[in-house]
């Protein structure tokens, strides 16, 4: 097969290579402990696009550092708040997209709801949908929110706060009347592969995930292979920018350690389902292989050996099928 990283065999068996900061544990309870300290101030509202037996709602809500986070959420009208045996409603999926993109249009996420889940898909702060980035951080505005908030310290990381983003909408869908909270999945591609394993490290009751070739993985790895372009383009920016150098190299990728998926991934409970292509030059497959590695619930991965950062035929139905389990 085709080969821009490891032998297969070697992929099987790798860790990861990025820094772990000691106090990582400490860092991710001390992030959770804020956003519990934040009101949520949740807000619907009534959305322009309607569909035939679906409530269409624009959800906003409060997150760390006072940011209003929007959502797209849709609910099929037909699922009862409880029974008569005090049984919650049905399941629901979280959708989580691509890096420097949107929560898709509506219609994008009619076919779970027809299948009677709850859906909602949240804009990512400071991307191209509804989000807030209330900012206040130093270092360039051109490009690169893997690297916002690096020279202000761990806490100030922008990643930090659209993880826990994602923790706070999982929290507030559980809560719906319509939703059974034993029955939440996450799925998303890319940006949105990365945040599905975040969500469900950092918010233990997801019981199902899907990750297509998961960015925000093992960074220090894409580094080593010369492939800081394209999304990754941002770390090279970083050092040329602010450590031409490089004095501060293992300091910085130790401080990105705290947003790298694949330290969050033995956290992870969920039944969690891969999908990774074998010549993603985007995303290395390695990368997606060192958070899949560290999950140790149950979990299965499908490899695309002739593919790229790209479609996945198939792809779409084997994740329905996964998350239609719920």
């Amino acid at each position: 097969m085709p080969v821009v990283d490891m032998p297969i065999e070697e992929l099987r068996a790798y860790t990861g290579t990025n820094p772990r900061p000691e106090d990582f544990d400490e860092y991710w309870g001390s992030a959770l402990t804020e956003l519990d300290d934040v009101a949520p101030d949740v807000e619907f509202r009534d959305a322009e696009f309607s569909a035939p037996h679906i409530r269409c709602e624009h959800l906003y809500f409060t997150g760390t550092g006072g940011a209003r986070i929007h959502a797209k959420l849709l609910r099929p009208i037909a699922n009862a708040p409880a029974d008569t045996a005090g049984k919650r409603g049905g399941p629901a999926i979280l959708r989580f997209h691509g890096y420097t993109g949107n929560s898709g249009d509506w219609s994008d996420h009619l076919g779970y709801v027809g299948a009677g889940f709850v859906v909602a898909a949240m804009d990512c702060r400071g991307q191209g949908g509804l989000s807030e980035d209330v900012g206040g951080v130093r270092g360039n505005t051109h490009r690169g929110h893997i690297i916002r908030g690096l020279d202000d310290g761990p806490d100030k990381l922008l990643f930090r706060h659209v993880f826990l983003d994602t923790v706070r909408l999982a929290r507030i869908v559980m809560g719906l009347d319509e939703v059974d909270p034993a029955r939440i999945g996450a799925t998303g591609e890319s940006q949105g592969g990365g945040l599905s394993l975040a969500c469900a490290a950092l918010e233990p009751r997801i019981s199902r995930a899907a990750a297509v070739f998961p960015f925000l993985s093992d960074y220090r790895r894409v580094w080593d292979m010369d492939l800081d372009a394209g999304a990754y383009q941002e770390l090279r920016d970083y050092f040329r920018l602010f450590d031409p150098t490089h004095d501060r190299e293992i300091e910085t990728f130790t401080h990105l350690g705290y947003i790298d998926v694949h330290h969050l991934a033995p956290r992870i409970r969920a039944n969690t389902l891969m999908l990774t292509a074998l010549i993603d030059e985007i995303c290395p497959p390695s990368t997606q292989f060192a958070a899949f590695n560290a999950i140790t619930a149950e979990k299965r991965m499908v490899m695309y050996p002739d593919f790229g950062h790209e479609c996945l035929p198939g792809g779409s139905d084997l994740i329905f099928s996964h998350l239609l389990e719920l």
